[in-house]
């Protein structure tokens, strides 16, 4: 997968020259710091996704970017969940979903068990449509 690496901040990105806020990238542990009750969320769902192809993890301190050739997921620690934001080409109506903006859809997990085959369908979808 071809990548454009910004000179400034040195985060990866799909295109040449992409808009983006030019912020260093950190560590995973970073954006996770304080909040390690929902790392094995992430870990879970990166753990997933890593077993479908290749995937670049882009951390940076509001989150974890989660692209193939496009991003397909935001990964936000909140104060009391996990907001997974994921892009899907179509809409998806489920009570989990709790706000839509365009084809984005915001969830909040709490736990790795939350993790389940519905959500895991959803994160290959976006792993799909991403490539």
């Amino acid at each position: 997968m071809t990548r454009w690496a910004c000179p400034e901040c040195e985060r990866e990105f799909d295109r040449a020259r992409q808009s983006h806020v030019c912020v260093p990238g950190c560590t995973v542990d970073d954006t996770f710091r304080g909040r390690e009750w929902q790392r094995p969320i992430c870990d879970e769902i990166l753990a997933f996704l890593t077993d479908l192809g290749p995937l670049h993890v882009d951390a940076v301190g509001v989150g974890v970017f989660l692209k193939r050739q496009r991003k397909l997921a935001e990964l936000r620690p909140m104060a009391r969940a996990l907001s997974v934001n994921l892009w899907l080409p179509r809409v998806v109506t489920d009570p989990r979903v709790l706000r839509r903006f365009d084809t984005w859809h915001v969830l909040r997990l709490t736990g790795v068990e939350q993790v389940d085959d519905r959500v895991r369908d959803w994160l290959t979808e976006s792993y799909d449509a991403a490539g």
